[in-house]
């Protein structure tokens, strides 16, 4: 029994995992090859209400809380990590536009959202750098009733496919860092917006790659939150996005842990299956306890945010552990199999896609910054 998961969750679950095994996961090494993100999908998963359900039903959501969201997240995780990346832009943007849009400009997003007819990405880092991530050079220039954009964005999750980015530029001085950022929601079909694709080793059906803004023009009322004080005000959404994204390569973790006991228990050496091997099965035992204690600490973090209770140290707990634990057990698994680990297939696809998550989205490093100063003070950890 897990305590953060009740009766209606578990239903919601395995009706999330009947989609995910029969929908998603079919097309899981295909969409690696294309690298095209499945729009039928997306709109599928609309319909049946998987995205973004904590939004309230005003905003085109269910009004179902954080664990519902993060009980699909991880189903629709175990069939395709990458068109997960769905749900997650979903939620993390749909609660920013919520929260800090004006209801006339943002609601047709929500609906398009929550309905799977529209994919937002979210534009923070810059070529000069990501972990400091308030120190922006994207300018923005308030001209009358529009902002104009000028600069560039990089390693952007969904850059080429996204129908708007919500992006952060700099309104104020250099000098006021975090204090002069404000946050717009920028469609992508605007005059003088451009974007390229990288080629990267793992998540290449939602890609990344950069923006190029040459004097792109949006209104004032499609600012997020006030002038100035963007950074501060929306980056509080990323302690959610980080408890999801824990929840998502332990998904796929677990799924590879799965394969790896039905493998070694049917697999024979020497006379004996491999799991009677404690070479072979301690090592699987191991990773099954920490996988399992990651997934009740990302669970506790969305309970916490469910109950408006603080949880930025939990979530920046699951941020920096659960993507190289993920990583480290998939490994593993991948070595049980031998060389039909190592070809092209399932378990090297898993373990290329959860990397980035040891990159993007906040490094080790920072999250265990964040850890230490809810611990002993910011003034104790300065930056």
């Amino acid at each position: 029994m897990n305590p953060y998961i009740d009766d209606d969750l578990a239903t919601l679950a395995e009706h999330a995992r009947r989609f995910a095994t029969g929908r998603v996961a079919p097309g899981f090494l295909e969409r690696d090859d294309t690298r095209v993100l499945d729009r039928t999908l997306m709109r599928e998963m609309g319909e049946m209400g998987f995205i973004a359900p904590e939004l309230a039903e005003a905003h085109g959501g269910q009004g179902m809380g954080c664990l519902a969201a993060g009980v699909i997240h991880e189903e629709i995780a175990r069939a395709d990590l990458s068109l997960s990346y769905i749900n997650l832009l979903a939620s993390l943007n749909g609660q920013i536009l919520a929260a800090h849009g004006r209801p006339e400009v943002v609601a047709p997003w929500l609906k398009k959202l929550t309905r799977g007819e529209a994919l937002l990405a979210i534009a923070l880092t810059e070529p000069r750098g990501g972990s400091d991530a308030a120190n922006l050079r994207l300018r923005v220039e308030r001209i009358g009733d529009e902002y104009v954009i000028n600069g560039e964005k990089t390693s952007i999750s969904a850059a080429d496919q996204a129908d708007a980015v919500v992006v952060f530029g700099r309104t104020g001085s250099v000098e006021s860092q975090a204090h002069g950022v404000t946050a717009l929601l920028v469609p992508t079909d605007v005059p003088g917006l451009t974007r390229n694709r990288f080629d990267c080793h793992g998540q290449r059906a939602i890609g990344r790659g950069s923006l190029f803004f040459e004097n792109v023009r949006v209104p004032v009322d499609h600012r997020l939150g006030d002038e100035n004080k963007g950074f501060v005000q929306v980056m509080q959404g990323f302690d959610f996005s980080r408890a999801l994204i824990g929840l998502q390569v332990l998904a796929v973790a677990r799924v590879a842990l799965e394969e790896a006991w039905d493998y070694v228990a049917q697999r024979e050496a020497f006379g004996k299956p491999l799991s009677a091997f404690q070479g072979v099965s301690h090592p699987l035992a191991e990773f099954a306890t920490q996988i399992e204690a990651a997934r009740l600490l990302c669970l506790q973090t969305l309970w916490l945010k469910d109950r408006g209770a603080p949880h930025t140290a939990e979530a920046a707990m699951c941020k920096w552990w659960a993507p190289k634990l993920a990583y480290d057990a998939i490994h593993q698994c991948l070595l049980m199999f031998g060389h039909g680990g190592y070809d092209r297939g399932p378990m090297e696809q898993r373990l290329r896609d959860v990397l980035g998550f040891q990159i993007g989205d906040g490094t080790a490093q920072i999250m265990k910054t964040i850890v230490a100063r809810t611990r002993a003070g910011r003034k104790a950890v300065p930056a």
